[in-house]
Parts: C-alpha cells; sequence; structure tokens
C-alpha cells in the first residue's frame, strides 16, 4: 500500500507541475515576474561576460505569460560555421561552471541548440538559426504575477528591441572567420 501511495504522490507532483526545488508550497519561487526578470537579464549578463572575444548583442523580445517571463537577446556579431563549435562551447562551460544542469541538445546542422537549467528552475537556450545567427532566451520559472520593465542592459551595437533584427551584420577576427579553430 505504502508502494502506491508513494507513486499516486509523485504522479499529483508531476501533473501539478510542483518539484521539489521551489520556494514555496505553491510550486514558485520567492520572486515576482520583476524580480524574474532581473534574474534572467543577470543571467543573460553573466553569460555574454564569458563570451571571449567579446560579441556584439542587441535585445530581442521580451514576452510576459500568466506567470513567467522570457528574456532573448541576438548576436549581431558573425559566427562562422567554423566557429559554432567553440561558440557553443564557451557557453556550455559558462554554464556548467555555474551549476546550471543540461536538460536538452540539438544536433541539428542548420539549428543546432543547446538547453541547460539553471538550480533555481531558470531555463537557458543558445540556438542557432537558420539565418546563422545566435539566440539566447531565459524563460524564467512560474511566479507572482507583476508588472514587468523592459531590460536595462545596454546592449553592444545598436539596438533593435522593438523592431526585426538584422541578420548578424559584424565581423570578428575570431568568431566570423572561415579558417577552423
Amino acid at each position: 500500500m505504502k508502494h502506491v501511495s508513494a507513486a499516486l504522490l509523485i504522479l499529483m507532483l508531476a501533473l501539478t507541475g510542483c518539484t521539489s526545488s521551489s520556494d514555496s508550497g505553491e510550486g514558485k519561487p520567492k520572486m515576482n515576474m520583476q524580480e524574474a526578470a532581473e534574474h534572467a537579464d543577470a543571467i543573460l549578463d553573466g553569460t555574454f561576460s564569458a563570451i571571449k572575444p567579446a560579441v556584439h548583442w542587441t535585445h530581442g523580445e521580451s514576452t510576459e505569460g500568466d506567470c513567467g517571463v522570457s528574456r532573448r537577446r541576438a548576436v549581431m556579431t558573425i559566427i562562422s560555421e567554423e566557429r559554432r563549435g567553440s561558440f557553443f562551447g564557451v557557453v556550455e562551460r559558462h554554464w556548467q561552471k555555474e551549476g546550471y544542469s543540461r536538460i536538452d541538445v540539438s544536433r541539428n546542422p542548420k539549428s543546432p541548440a543547446t538547453y541547460f537549467e539553471t538550480p533555481d528552475g531558470f531555463r537557458v537556450r543558445l540556438r542557432i538559426g537558420g539565418d546563422g545567427q545566435a539566440h539566447f532566451e531565459v524563460a524564467t520559472p512560474c511566479v507572482d504575477k507583476s508588472s514587468v520593465a523592459p531590460p536595462k542592459a545596454k546592449t553592444v551595437g545598436p539596438n533593435f528591441a522593438g523592431g526585426p533584427i538584422p541578420e548578424p551584420n559584424v565581423r570578428s577576427d575570431f568568431w566570423s572567420t572561415d579558417a577552423p579553430e
């Protein structure tokens, strides 16, 4: 009977989306959407600080759901096919050093991606789009509803937030070269 009760408890937790990593009884970290957005921005800031040589980037679309926020950035530096593996390596090593866990990877050669989760439930993604542009996204866990201000971080290069983001157009002696590393 204990095994049936334990199995039912696990099934109920899975169906409600509650995890043992939450800070409150409702399955939500103790923060509101604005605080979660600021934390997502800090994750992106740390990630971009780890990329050497630095790249140009712009804010992408920020979205708000019923209880979560997604922050996005697009890289304006051209990352050549020959350097994409190095780019992913730099980002993944940083995320692993921060204690993030890999949850998935896509090895699709036209649109490779890597997905990680922070210890506090934030999902981070790096994906190369069909046009070769690197896109980052941080999705927050479900948090308390609040208003959300736009990101405060200054872009490296023009800020295309709120409009169409052009294809990457900034050349780098390192990231844009066609020579393999």
